[in-house]
C-alpha cells in the first residue's frame, strides 16, 4: 500500500502525477477511464482512451470518431464526469468536465499526423460510423474513410473529487473553484 499523503496539496499534485503516467504506462489503470455524459434524456458511459494530458490547462484528451454519436452528444450537452479507480493506489477519483470536441483545425491534424503511421489508426478508418449495422458476418465493407473521421475531446477539469479507501481510515478531498478542501467520505 502506499504511503499516505498528508496535505491536500500532496493529493492534488499526486493525482495530476498519476494522470501523466497513465498516459504512457499503458497498464496503468487510468489509462482508460470512463467518460460519462448526458444525452438529453438519459446518462451515457462509455470507456476511453487518456491519450494526453495538460496538467497547466487542466485538460485531458481522448480520441474519437467524428460520426460517433457521442460527438454530437457531447456538442449539446458539453459537461461531463470522468471516473477512475486505481486498485494499487486505492483511490477512485471523479473528474467534473467540460467538453469540447474537435473535428477539424491544428490540434486535430497535427495528432492525426502521429497517429495515421501507427495501428490505432485503424480505429478512424473505418468506411462506417460506429453503430452501423454489419453485415450478417459481422464485417464491415473492405474501404477506409478519410482523417474526416477522426476527432479530438477535450476535457477541461473543472472539479476533482479524490477518495482514497483505506483501512487506516478512508479519506476524500475536493478541489475546485471553492479551493481545496477535506470532506466527509
Amino acid at each position: 500500500m502506499p504511503e499516505r499523503l498528508a496535505s491536500l496539496h500532496a493529493v492534488e499534485s499526486a493525482c495530476w502525477s498519476e494522470l501523466a503516467r497513465a498516459v504512457h504506462d499503458p497498464d496503468h489503470p487510468w489509462r482508460t477511464p470512463v467518460l460519462a455524459s448526458y444525452d438529453g434524456e438519459r446518462a451515457d458511459a462509455r470507456t476511453v482512451l487518456l491519450r494526453e494530458i495538460d496538467r497547466e490547462r487542466r485538460e485531458l484528451l481522448v480520441y474519437t470518431d467524428a460520426r460517433a454519436p457521442k460527438v454530437m452528444q457531447l456538442r449539446e450537452y458539453p459537461r461531463g464526469t470522468i471516473v477512475m479507480w486505481s486498485h494499487g493506489l486505492s483511490w477512485q477519483m471523479r473528474l467534473t468536465v467540460n467538453l469540447v470536441v474537435e473535428t477539424d483545425g491544428l490540434a486535430v491534424t497535427s495528432r492525426w499526423a502521429r497517429l495515421k503511421l501507427t495501428p490505432a489508426a485503424q480505429d478512424y478508418l473505418s468506411p462506417l460510423a460506429p453503430g452501423t449495422p454489419l453485415t450478417e458476418h459481422g464485417r464491415p465493407p473492405p474501404s477506409r474513410a478519410p482523417l474526416g473521421s477522426f476527432a479530438v475531446i477535450s476535457a477541461t477539469v473543472t472539479a476533482i473529487d479524490w477518495l482514497e479507501l483505506s483501512a487506516a481510515g478512508h479519506r476524500r478531498a475536493v478541489f475546485d473553484a471553492a479551493g481545496a478542501r477535506w470532506v466527509q467520505p
